[in-house]
C-alpha cells in the first residue's frame, strides 16, 4: 500500500545538526544525523508512518519545509530547531499558522545550559517539548505524536 501524505511525519532539523557526531560530542554525543534519521524511520514505521527527514542551516528553508508539510497534509512534525529555538519568531509563526501537531526536540537539556538557551519561541507552537534524552528524544517525540494522533503501534 502506498503511503499518503497523511501517513508522513516531517522530522526537521535546524542549524548545525548536520555536524552531529563531530560537533561538541560531550554535549551532543557521537550519533550522526544519519543515525537520527534511521531512528526516526524505524520509530515511524512502528505506527505505519513514513519519516520525511530534512535538515537546513537556513531559517527560511525550515519555514519552507513547514509550509510543505502543510501543503502535503502531513500528520505531524518533529522539529529540532537548534539555535533558532531561542531566536526565531518566524519559525514559531510558521508552526502556529499550519496547525500541524508538533513536538519540539532538543538533544541536550537546554535548561541545564547557558541562560540564553532557557527560552524557546518554537516550544510555544508545539504541544510538547523533549530535552536532554539525546537522540532518543526523537523516538519519544514520535511515540508521543502517535499517541496524540490516536495511532497505535502496528503488531
Amino acid at each position: 500500500m502506498a503511503k499518503t501524505a497523511a501517513d508522513t511525519i516531517y522530522v526537521l532539523n535546524g542549524p548545525n545538526l548536520n555536524l552531529l557526531g563531530t560537533r561538541e560530542p560531550e554535549t551532543y554525543g557521537h550519533a550522526t544525523l544519519a543515525d537520527v534519521e534511521k531512528l526516526c524511520a524505524e520509530a515511524c514505521a512502528k505506527y505505519g508512518f513514513k519519516a520525511d527527514c530534512r535538515q537546513s542551516n537556513r531559517e527560511g528553508e525550515l519555514i519552507d519545509f513547514i509550509h510543505d508539510a502543510f501543503a502535503k497534509k502531513a500528520a505531524g512534525i518533529v522539529i529540532n530547531p537548534g539555535g533558532y529555538s531561542h531566536t526565531s519568531i518566524a519559525l514559531h509563526d510558521a508552526l502556529v499558522a499550519v496547525k500541524i501537531p508538533t513536538v519540539e526536540v532538543h538533544i541536550s537539556n537546554i535548561h541545564a545550559r547557558e541562560s540564553f538557551r532557557h527560552h524557546s519561541f518554537t516550544a510555544k507552537a508545539a504541544f510538547a517539548t523533549l530535552a536532554g534524552f539525546g537522540i532518543d528524544g526523537y523516538r519519544l517525540a514520535i511515540n508521543g505524536l502517535a499517541a496524540k494522533l490516536g495511532v497505535k503501534a502496528k503488531p
